[in-house]
């Protein structure tokens, strides 16, 4: 069925058969046919008289929902008048956490095209793959961002368009929107359209592209919310994930502008930044990641955080002593979760009245868990195994069933994560899956770091595992053979580690580096990950 002038992404969804089986029992999860999820995110809002109430602050500057609904509108225009966007063409946009980022995102879901938020730190040659991937026709960018924009070369990719985050210097699109109309009359799309297409990394080849329906977005509202964080319109949220992370962008924009609050933004958030924000602009709500909290625990007494009522934590999990520390400095609870970029948001988490410190929590409402076997056999509780979930979202990957088939199995989601279940049915982390690395809530494929050192001139092969870290919870450490290995030295570390930098996303570099005679490997050449981390 044709949902868009481009079907390119409902053309390489995967077949039903191979998709998970989603549970819509309960009335909140139940969406009409045709449902452009903007239109209860923000035009509602307008509608009900609430426009003057603020929706985005910065340090800078405050937008009320007339003011982001406006120049959405506006941006929307833009999109087809100006730059010929078609519907289900895929626009890539790339900026840290702004205003007009926001602006963008919710413009190109009301004109009809599918959202590819990106992080800021990312190379040109890894925002090449995306484009290639996805076939994205467009690009919307913080001009603060252009440089490595600008060395992209992708046949797919017809233009791009740049704004201005900071608001300081108005760029092309702000000059663009200037005579536009301030209405629009949004993409009449089905509930099962697809609306963003997430990448996320995996720990092998291509970056995985996860689709999300427009009924998906409004699902997750009425799911971990409601569940952990009993939001009111008086909420103000802040937190540190980038909006192109889903955990950003359910934390950030999605849940606050549902329940009709605000969200104060951080382009650059460190832990002395989010402190401030929570005091000096009384942040009720707050989304980071363990490492931050546990930084944060060592500086909160010297900072008023009153009215901080919600403490959220995601992205790795996490340590019960993290927890207890910030607890013993505050008296507030960290509400722990797991989510996933398949998933959307958070499916296993707790809210302040059934938590057990040091559990992740038990399936949120809308979604079901268990633990299972290599075989796919349910265990007996407190047996770690593999944790499998399902529920009002699911895997959606585009253009590769062989994945498609690897993430579910038999109508549930297999996480890649290992869990234990206790007997009140509270669901316990014991360790990742596979050679992700989690360091500092991003996660970072082995490969990924793999292919791009193969590519240094002085690298002859090369192995990458995750090293326990105190601060981290993780650190990437490479095992390299080098063409000349008389050449190792601590100054070939660092030259490594600065080249890295410059040519992909500076928070995968390997901040341990050991130059090795050779890697151990099986007989058929496998390289064996799991010695390196002896």
């Amino acid at each position: 069925m044709k949902h868009y002038e481009d079907n390119f992404a409902h053309d390489h969804l995967p077949a039903l058969e191979l998709q998970p089986d989603y549970i819509y029992d309960l009335l909140q999860f139940q969406q009409p046919e045709m449902l452009n999820c903007v239109e209860r995110l923000l035009d509602y809002h307008i509608a009900s008289g609430r426009g003057n109430a603020i929706c985005l602050r910065t340090a800078e500057t405050t937008w009320t929902y007339q003011e982001l609904f406006e120049k959405t509108n506006q941006i929307a225009h833009v999109l087809i008048d100006d730059l010929g966007l078609k519907s289900g063409n895929r626009v890539l946009i790339r900026s840290a956490n702004n205003p007009m980022m926001v602006a963008c995102w919710y413009a190109v879901i009301k004109a009809g095209g599918i959202v590819v938020a990106t992080m800021p730190l990312l190379r040109a040659k890894e925002i090449t793959t995306f484009i290639d991937c996805a076939e994205i026709s467009h690009a919307l960018c913080d001009s603060a961002l252009e440089e490595e924009m600008k060395h992209v070369e992708s046949t797919f990719l017809k233009t791009s368009c740049y704004f201005d985050g900071s608001e300081t210097n108005p760029s092309e699109l702000e000059n663009l929107i200037e005579s536009k109309p301030k209405l629009f009359s949004n993409f009449h799309s089905k509930s099962d359209s697809i609306a963003l297409i997430g990448f996320t990394s995996g720990t092998t080849g291509l970056p995985k592209m996860t689709a999300h329906y427009h009924k998906d977005i409004l699902n997750i509202c009425e799911s971990f919310p409601n569940y952990s964080l009993q939001p009111t319109a008086d909420d103000i949220f802040t937190g540190s994930p980038p909006i192109g992370f889903t955990f950003g962008l359910g934390g950030l924009v999605l849940f606050p502008m549902y329940f009709g609050a605000s969200t104060f933004l951080i382009e650059k958030p460190s832990p002395d930044l989010l402190l401030e924000a929570i005091q000096n602009h009384k942040i009720t709500i707050c989304f980071t990641a363990p490492t931050a909290w546990r930084i944060i625990t060592t500086k909160v007494n010297d900072y008023d955080i009153s009215s901080l009522r919600r403490c959220v934590s995601a992205g790795e999990t996490l340590p019960l002593k993290v927890w207890q520390d910030w607890y013993d400095a505050t008296g507030l609870k960290i509400i722990d979760g797991i989510g996933a970029t398949e998933m959307l948001h958070i499916f296993i988490s707790s809210n302040e009245s059934n938590m057990k410190p040091g559990a992740t929590g038990i399936a949120i409402t809308g979604y079901e868990a268990k633990i299972i076997d290599s075989d796919g056999n349910e265990l007996p509780r407190n047996e770690p195994g593999r944790l499998v979930v399902r529920g009002i979202t699911g895997c959606k990957y585009l253009n590769r069933i062989e994945k498609q088939m690897e993430y579910v199995e038999n109508g549930w989601n297999v996480t890649g994560d290992i869990f234990r279940q206790d007997e009140d049915g509270y669901f316990w982390f014991v360790a990742r899956g596979d050679d992700m690395i989690i360091s500092s809530g991003y996660n970072i494929g082995a490969i990924e770091v793999e292919s791009v050192l193969l590519t240094h001139d002085e690298v002859l092969e090369c192995a990458v595992v995750g090293l326990p870290h105190q601060e981290r919870g993780m650190v990437v450490c490479a095992h390299i053979v080098l063409k000349e290995k008389s050449k190792a030295s601590d100054d070939l570390v660092k030259s490594i580690q600065l080249w890295f930098k410059e040519v992909a996303a500076p928070y995968k570099y390997p901040r341990v580096i050991y130059f090795v005679e050779h890697l151990p490997k099986t007989e058929t050449g496998k390289i064996q990950r799991f010695k390196l981390k002896q």
